[in-house]
């Protein structure tokens, strides 16, 4: 029987995670899924995670987190990176940062599913080195029992994102694309049956610019001078994709592309002190 696997696109503040408390239960049932992947690197107040809200992600049902270029924004995170085993640090930052290079959740039927985060090199504000050496590195120390792989690219760059899914294609179960925080239709599953999408999309608020108010990101573009770009709350939705994956050989037999809207606004939703 097939492994199902829904990931979820970067989650932006506290409307991404109103998108993930109000939607994935229903998408659990709806796809039988057995395990949850999120982009997680943007929850706390539009930058960063904290322990609060890890926390409560996992308790929502998020199996497996992966980071980007905002992972250690908020320092206080740094522990949990350290020490918890749902959430991974990209895996091509310097060897002295801290977090663990892959972790992996077991399904109620007993298949294991590791997750893998990896940086782009162009257009990225950040030190990063070789995500193709990096990878041929961490993949070599997954254990052997785990059939499954997914690799979170947080990229700029689509050319990058698609020469990621070709390298990995047959050596992983899926590669998808984040950081844009826009959706792409290119959903498809490589020869050697690697599922590839370059950019899951963002769950968050779409009444904006990438999550953020539009007058504040628009004040900021045509004067040239900085402005704080403040969350948005309108027009939440969750988008990511389902992979249907054959437990035996690790293979994709199934990708669809999702977005679902949610049915009232983050503002029934109570705002606490770490968003």
């Amino acid at each position: 029987m097939a492994i199902s696997l829904l990931c979820i696109g970067d989650v932006v503040g506290r409307p991404g995670k109103f998108a993930i408390a109000q939607l994935l239960p229903k998408l659990i049932s709806e796809f039988a899924i057995d395990c949850v992947i999120a982009n997680v690197e943007n929850v706390a107040g539009g930058s960063g995670l904290t322990p609060t809200l890890h926390e409560k992600l996992s308790r929502i049902g998020v199996h497996l987190m992966t980071m980007g270029d905002h992972v250690y924004r908020r320092r206080e995170i740094i522990p949990v990176l350290e020490s918890a085993d749902n959430i991974v640090k990209p895996i091509n930052l310097p060897e002295e940062a801290p977090g663990k290079y892959f972790a992996i959740h077991q399904t109620a039927s007993g298949t294991k599913v590791a997750v893998v985060s990896v940086l782009g090199q162009q257009y990225m504000n950040v030190r990063a080195d070789s995500p193709f050496t990096a990878l041929n590195g961490v993949l070599r120390i997954i254990p052997p029992d785990v059939k499954i792989v997914a690799v979170d690219v947080h990229a700029e760059a689509t050319s990058e994102k698609v020469a990621m899914g070709w390298f990995l294609d047959g050596r992983v179960s899926c590669v998808f694309g984040s950081h844009t925080h826009v959706q792409t239709a290119d959903e498809r599953i490589f020869p050697q049956g690697t599922a590839y999408i370059t950019d899951l999309g963002m769950t968050g608020p779409y009444d904006s610019i990438l999550g953020r108010k539009k007058e504040r990101v628009l004040l900021a573009m045509r004067t040239a001078t900085p402005h704080p770009f403040e969350v948005a709350d309108g027009d939440i939705a969750l988008c990511g994709i389902v992979v249907q994956i054959d437990p035996e050989t690790g293979r994709a037999i199934h990708i669809e592309r999702l977005r679902r809207e949610c049915p009232s606004t983050s503002e029934s939703f109570p705002r606490e002190n770490d968003e």
